[in-house]
């Protein structure tokens, strides 16, 4: 069976909103990127379905392939349920709606909560305003995207799909749009300009990354989405040996919000630059934010920043 046949096919009066029942496989789960990348194929899933569009082969109007592109990524979980405490053979209900966002940009979000939890709506409120402790939120913000130079990860530009139909897709309310939010990350270079209020930052850990070409990078010979994930968590797990910390509690740190936003590509063997300030909690103990910035070494170009909360065993 196909990822795409475990879609229920949506009903004609609504395309946007697909659902699914999910058993978690060993693939799909564990340190470093797994459950990112299944949440993201579960995207390319949905948009497939919601447009018609063939993700997996489009090609711009000139004929050259365009790619639908991670842009944002926000994962919003609870004690209850995180993205570092998925294990396989866990079941899931899937709700997926895709947003419009105009011929460039598209929206998804998912809503996984467990076999039995009551159904409630899927929209841009139940994300920001009424999340649930037993459901785990993902919020997708793709673009479409291709190739400026055929040898080269850089200088990759806005290229939709032919024929691509979004115009019956849901709007996405402008106050939950996120491109204000990552226009400024990209130009502050962090998702918090202004500082966190009520936390106390430490000083920088920076350490560097090497891009390497047999594990980051993806079908298309660009950096793999979900291994922004994977690196950033190398910088952090560095950084927590650094502070004298037991490396086992990384691995049992609970991750309540974790976003990305992706404003970069490179291409293999670059050195990577990852900058690292944590956010302390004036009033919880163990609770922090890891503010990361991903650079690349030799240009000083962004590539990503990234904002992970996460909440410490003994907190």
């Amino acid at each position: 069976m196909s990822p795409t046949d475990l879609i229920d096919k949506p009903a004609p009066a609504d395309t946007s909103l697909l659902t699914r029942r999910v058993t978690v496989a060993p693939g799909m789960c564990g340190a470093g990127s797994l459950f990112f990348g299944q949440l993201g194929d579960w995207t390319w899933e949905a948009v497939k379905a919601a447009t018609g569009t063939n993700v997996y082969a489009a090609r711009s109007a000139d004929g050259h392939p365009t790619y639908l592109s991670f842009y944002y990524f926000r994962v919003r979980g609870s004690r209850h349920i995180q993205p570092y405490g998925i294990a396989f053979g866990d079941e899931f209900d899937v709700t997926s709606r895709v947003f419009d966002l105009g011929p460039q940009s598209v929206m998804t979000l998912h809503r996984l909560s467990r076999p039995g939890t009551p159904a409630t709506g899927l929209d841009p409120r139940a994300f920001h305003e009424e999340q649930r402790e037993d459901c785990l939120y993902v919020e997708n913000y793709n673009r479409w995207i291709s190739r400026s130079h055929p040898d080269s990860n850089e200088g990759l530009v806005e290229a939709s799909p032919a024929g691509h139909r979004h115009e019956h897709l849901p709007p996405l309310p402008a106050e939950h749009s996120p491109r204000g939010i990552c226009g400024r990350a990209r130009k502050a270079g962090t998702f918090h300009p202004g500082g966190i209020p009520g936390r106390t930052a430490s000083a920088p850990y920076t350490t560097t990354y090497t891009l390497d070409r047999v594990r980051d990078l993806n079908g298309a010979g660009l950096m793999y989405f979900a291994s922004y994930f994977a690196i950033v968590d190398t910088a952090l797990l560095r950084q927590w040996r650094a502070l004298g910390r037991d490396p086992r509690g990384f691995s049992r740190r609970t991750v309540v919000d974790h976003r990305i936003g992706y404003f970069g590509n490179a291409d293999a063997d670059a050195e990577l630059t990852l900058t690292v300030r944590l956010w302390h909690s004036d009033t919880v103990a163990g609770d922090e934010i890891a503010d990361v910035a991903v650079t690349e070494a030799a240009t000083g170009r962004l590539l990503a920043v990234c904002s992970i909360q996460q909440l410490l065993e003994d907190s």
